[in-house]
């Protein structure tokens, strides 16, 4: 392979981990029945007049398998982290007892677990269509150097390989897809 065909391929595989790591975080945010802090990244609560995640005003920690207790570093922000998870509609009410605030989660029906496989399964679409881009982009870039003056031989090995490439990754977003759902459906 000639060096900006090597570039190429770097660059998409890069972009591609970038993705994988993108479903990772999203996939983390669904619940599936257990507590976990990472539920509540994303949510931001009104800090002095300026929107600050959750996690920069609080300790987030983990009381039991489906208890989250948030201990706010102020006793004024309790109100505002009260908000911003009421805001955020995660499907849980916050239960604040002047100190903490303590978030129950429910335990999820068989309809709300299919609702959130369903979710799951959305976010997995959306990083095959942006790994899918990414090959796309490659192989544009391939065919251009190909119209100036790359060998059409070396062209579709390139384009070749970026396909295996593609397929890696669309196996890796079905491995942690499937396992999500798992997850998700293990009552």
């Amino acid at each position: 392979m000639t060096e900006e065909l090597e570039l190429i391929y770097e660059d998409a595989e890069a972009s591609m981990k970038k993705a994988i790591g993108f479903l990772e975080v999203e996939l983390a945010k669904i619940r599936a029945g257990k507590a976990n802090p990472t539920m509540l990244d994303g949510i931001m609560v009104d800090y002095y007049g300026s929107p600050t995640p959750i996690n920069q005003v609080a300790n987030i920690n983990i009381m039991d398998a489906r208890t989250i207790s948030i201990q706010p570093w102020e006793k004024k922000m309790l109100q505002p982290i009260e908000r911003g998870i009421i805001a955020a509609n995660l499907g849980m009410n916050p239960q604040n007892d002047g100190v903490n605030i303590r978030l129950y989660l429910p335990p999820s029906t068989e309809e709300r677990r299919r609702d959130l496989a369903k979710k799951s399964a959305g976010e997995g679409e959306h990083s095959k269509v942006a790994i899918r881009n990414i090959r796309r982009d490659a192989i544009e870039e391939v065919k251009k150097l190909q119209k100036d003056g790359l060998s059409e031989d070396v062209a579709k090995d390139a384009e070749k390989d970026i396909q295996e490439l593609t397929d890696s990754y669309i196996v890796l977003v079905d491995k942690h897809l499937s396992a999500k759902e798992k997850e998700i459906m293990s009552i």
